[in-house]
């Protein structure tokens, strides 16, 4: 199959277990959630979120007719030394990645020598051989993954409360705080909830923070 790319970047991980470690961002284009139009936003499952996933215009970005030359790319985009030890890190995220990472991209990415993260709202299973998945469920929406290496919520969602996810098979479970006009109130909000049920962790976006994309 071709792959539509929104961007492909070298950047720092800031969210989550992995956050502060070098990754290239492997940003697929579109999502069953939210066009990604404002027009349509009043009308998505999915109303708050912040990312550009339209289009194949960003950087990095394009078609790419098989998973040979996308892994290529992710590779080309890697902008610091091999680590010593491990491999270095993608990430596939969107809009929604799954539509689209299937297990012939798993197996260029990892030939070319990559850890692959995935960064899915939940609504669609997995191919084999992915290494670290991280869930983001969505209010209203029906979660076939129910399974992973964390569960990362942005919190406050009405319909999708803390408590609803944590007999779910996930190592990490983070709330992070919803961004927008109340994103004070809500980092206060997730603090209090993470000091009251220790279980879960606070995930602050700390790309945001420094300045990162």
């Amino acid at each position: 199959m071709s792959y539509a790319v929104k961007e492909v970047y070298f950047t720092l991980q800031g969210e989550g277990a992995q956050t502060g470690r070098a990754a290239v961002f492997l940003r697929f284009a579109g999502c069953n959630l939210w066009s990604g139009r404002e027009e349509d936003r009043s009308a998505a499952a999915c109303r708050f979120c912040d990312t550009d996933f339209v289009g194949v215009d960003g950087p990095g970005g394009g078609r790419f007719p098989e998973a040979t030359s996308l892994a290529a790319a992710v590779s080309a985009a890697w902008a610091a030394p091999r680590p010593d030890r491990g491999r270095p890190l993608v990430v596939c995220t969107g809009g929604e990645p799954l539509l689209q990472v299937d297990e012939t991209l798993v197996t260029a990415l990892h030939r070319e020598g990559f850890e692959i993260a995935v960064e899915t709202n939940g609504t669609c299973e997995p191919p084999a051989g992915i290494d670290w998945i991280t869930v983001s469920p969505k209010a209203g929406t029906r979660l076939r993954l129910t399974w992973g290496h964390e569960l990362k919520l942005v919190f406050p969602q009405d319909g999708a409360e803390p408590e609803r996810y944590e007999a779910l098979a996930f190592t990490h479970f983070f709330l992070q705080p919803m961004d927008g006009p109340a994103r004070d109130a809500n980092v206060a909000a997730a603090t209090a909830w993470c000091l009251a049920h220790p279980r879960w962790r606070l995930s602050l976006q700390t790309h945001k923070l420094i300045g990162l994309r």
